[in-house]
C-alpha cells in the first residue's frame, strides 16, 4: 500500500499566519511530508512566499507611509486588483514588512502573531527544510511543493519564475530525480515550459472543472484538484493515466466543512475535519493539502482500510 502524502498548505496555516517560516517550521514539527509555498517575484527577481502578488491582505504594508504611493490597480490574469504588489518592491523593502493573518475573523488566535514574522524567500524556506533534514537523519527529507503564481504575468514584466524556482531548488540539492519535490501551477503553458527544463514531478491544478486528462498526462505527473472535483470516478480516471491525485484544501473551521460535519453554527468553530479527510482517503487519493497538518498526519496514519497503489512512473 503506497503512502498518502500530507501537504502542509502554506505551512501549518491554521495555527500560524500563512507563508511564514514559523508556519512551515510548525508543519515540519507536526510531521507533514511536504510544505507548500506559493511563489511570487520581487522587483529584483527574488522568489518570495505569498498567496498572491497583492500583499496588502497578508502584510502590514498599508501601515508604511513610505509605500503609500505604490498602491495601484492592475489587471492580472483577467482579474482587476487594487493594492500593493510584490513586483513593485525590492527584497530589502519586502523585509521591512511583517506578515499578518489573512483570515482574522475565522482564525482570531492567529492574530496574536500579527507583526511578528517576516516574509520569507524561497531560499529561506529551503534552508529551513535542509536544517530539518539534518535533524531527521539519512533517508527522510522534508518535501517542498512550490506553486508558481501568475507566471504569465510575471513573464510579461520581465520577471520569469521558472529559472528562479529551479535554480533555488538546485542550490539545496532538491533538483535531482527522486527529490521530494512537486511543482504545481494552474497555467498549463507554464508547466509545459517547466517540462522542457526539468524532470521533477509537475502537477496541473484544477478548481472548477477537470480538463482533458489525456492531454495533461503529456506534460504533468499529477493533478491537484479542489475537493468538489475529487469524485471516485475522477480519481480512477487519473490513475488510469498514471497521474497522482492530490486534493485541496482541508480546513477545520465550519466555514469550510460540509453541513453534516459541522459542529455548532459558528463559522470559526472547528468541526469534524478528521471525518472529512477520511472520506477522501477512501476514494483512493494520493495526497491532500491541509491547513492543519497535525490532524492530517494523525488521520492518515490511523487509516486501516486498503487503497489503490497506482504507479506514478513516467
Amino acid at each position: 500500500m503506497s503512502k498518502v502524502i500530507v501537504i502542509a498548505h502554506r505551512g501549518a496555516s491554521g495555527e500560524r499566519p500563512e507563508h511564514t517560516i514559523e508556519s512551515y517550521r510548525l508543519a515540519i514539527e507536526q510531521g507533514a511530508d511536504y510544505i507548500e509555498p506559493d511563489l511570487v517575484m520581487t522587483r529584483d527577481g527574488v522568489a518570495i512566499a505569498r498567496h498572491e502578488n497583492e500583499i496588502g491582505g497578508t502584510t502590514n504594508v498599508a501601515d508604511h507611509a513610505e509605500f503609500a504611493s505604490r498602491r495601484r490597480t492592475q489587471t492580472i490574469d483577467g482579474e482587476t486588483m487594487t493594492g500593493w504588489f510584490s513586483e513593485d518592491f525590492t527584497l530589502a523593502e519586502i523585509k521591512t514588512l511583517r506578515a499578518r493573518e489573512r483570515l482574522p475573523e475565522l482564525r482570531p488566535r492567529n492574530r496574536v502573531y500579527d507583526g511578528q514574522f517576516t516574509v520569507p524567500t524561497f531560499d529561506e524556506i529551503l534552508q529551513l527544510a535542509v536544517s530539518a533534514n539534518g535533524r531527521r537523519g539519512a533517508g527522510s527529507r522534508i518535501g517542498v511543493y512550490p506553486e508558481t503564481k501568475h507566471p504569465a504575468h510575471f513573464a510579461s514584466i520581465g520577471l520569469p519564475q521558472e529559472k528562479a524556482v529551479l535554480q533555488t531548488l538546485a542550490r539545496y540539492d532538491y533538483d535531482r530525480e527522486g527529490s521530494p519535490v512537486f511543482i504545481q501551477s494552474f497555467d498549463p503553458r507554464n508547466l509545459r515550459q517547466l517540462r522542457g527544463l526539468t524532470r521533477l514531478p509537475l502537477v496541473q491544478l484544477f478548481e472548477d472543472e477537470l480538463g482533458d486528462l489525456r492531454r495533461v498526462a503529456e506534460y504533468s505527473d499529477g493533478i491537484g484538484i479542489a475537493k468538489s472535483l475529487a469524485a471516485p470516478e475522477a480519481v480512477r480516471a487519473a490513475h488510469a493515466l498514471k497521474l497522482s491525485v492530490h486534493v485541496w484544501t482541508f480546513r477545520a473551521e465550519n466555514e469550510f466543512l460540509p453541513d453534516d460535519l459541522k459542529i455548532g453554527v459558528a463559522p470559526a468553530a472547528h468541526g469534524d475535519l478528521p471525518g472529512e479527510i477520511e472520506r477522501y482517503l477512501r476514494r483512493g487519493i494520493d495526497g491532500f493539502f491541509t491547513d492543519f497538518p497535525a490532524i492530517g498526519v494523525r488521520v492518515r496514519d490511523a487509516a486501516t482500510f486498503q487503497r489503490p497503489s497506482p504507479s506514478t512512473s513516467r
